[in-house]
């Protein structure tokens, strides 16, 4: 079994991949920058060593790269590069000391697909600062890989989805009160005509995907693979099930998004935007010819299962 650095362990697919990698016979450090804990008691924490560093400042003194291989983990797994310079300074200092270094991408690596399900081997096309610094970071590894025999492999989530956090909801936003009208059966208006897709995973699903990469470690060297359901969503379809889940007929009226807007907080109005502009839809194809993985959780599962907490929680109300 491998020692495993995780940075960025405690966030939402760090609380079920530690406890998969503990239960796995890896031994375990979780690099986080304060004290957060995980979205989800487990047992298997206990068995995990802390190591406390905040990256933004190592970074900036330059002893980011040599605290984590000082740690003499033989598998990194980075969940928090969002730079391709804090990207280049982790590579150097961890060039020949891992046999395996695994990084968080994203789907917003596209900006958009001219065909869907998008597969990895189009172009990529990301907008807005975190979409293009991503695919800078994701050219930047697998180059390194390929050419230089740096040990990279990338994974793509889609919409983090679990139980703890809000979900993207059928307004294309992260706002739970979409869910409250729901629940009520009261009137909801969309974007268009809901027609624009969102891609959902289940935090639990990446943390498979990342168990099959690094059991399939030869194989996934050098390659990206997408990390999503089985398959993307309308906001249109995603809000007809959410209504019909809560016992009512869907209450659905649309206006074009810049009339919609304008009922918005600006806050949500540019989360819809981005979801939208982008509507991602991608395959798994790739992870179930090469690793042997399909994910488990639909879009509308997961999405329900998150809720179910929410409704627990109080923040989603039916009354």
């Amino acid at each position: 079994m491998a020692k495993v650095a995780i940075i960025g362990g405690s966030g939402h697919v760090g609380t079920y991949l530690v406890p998969k990698l503990v239960e796995a016979g890896h031994a375990v450090v979780n690099v986080t920058r304060g004290q957060s804990k995980p979205y989800q008691d487990n047992a298997a924490w206990s068995a995990v060593e802390t190591v406390t560093i905040d990256r933004e400042a190592a970074e900036a003194d330059g002893s980011f790269g040599a605290q984590i291989a000082d740690l003499g983990a033989d598998i990194v797994i980075d969940m928090i590069c969002f730079t391709p310079a804090s990207a280049r300074h982790l590579v150097e200092a961890l060039r020949d000391k891992v046999q395996h270094f695994i990084h968080c991408g994203t789907i917003w690596v596209y900006g958009h697909n001219t065909a869907v399900p998008a597969t990895e081997d189009q172009p990529l096309n990301g907008f807005g600062d975190y979409g293009r610094q991503k695919a800078e970071i994701e050219t930047y590894l697998l180059n390194e890989a390929r050419r230089n025999g740096f040990p990279a492999t990338v994974f793509r989530p889609g919409h983090i989805v679990g139980p703890g956090w809000v979900p993207l909801n059928p307004a294309g936003h992260f706002d739970p009160a979409v869910y409250s009208t729901i629940a009520r059966g009261e009137a909801l208006t969309l974007p268009n005509f809901g027609l624009e897709t969102i891609h959902h995973v289940h935090a639990d699903d990446l943390a498979r995907l990342v168990m099959a990469i690094i059991a399939n470690h030869s194989t996934a060297v050098g390659e990206a693979f997408n990390a999503v359901s089985p398959q993307a969503i309308n906001l249109r379809g995603y809000a007809e099930a959410m209504y019909r889940w809560f016992g009512h007929e869907p209450n659905l009226s649309y206006a074009p998004y810049d009339t919609w807007k304008a009922s918005q907080s600006a806050e949500n109005a540019q989360a819809t935007w981005e979801h939208i502009a982008r509507s991602p839809s991608h395959s798994m194809v790739k992870a179930q010819r090469l690793l042997g993985y399909a994910p488990r959780w639909s879009s509308l599962e997961a999405v329900k299962e998150a809720v179910t907490a929410l409704i627990a929680d109080g923040r989603v109300s039916r009354g």
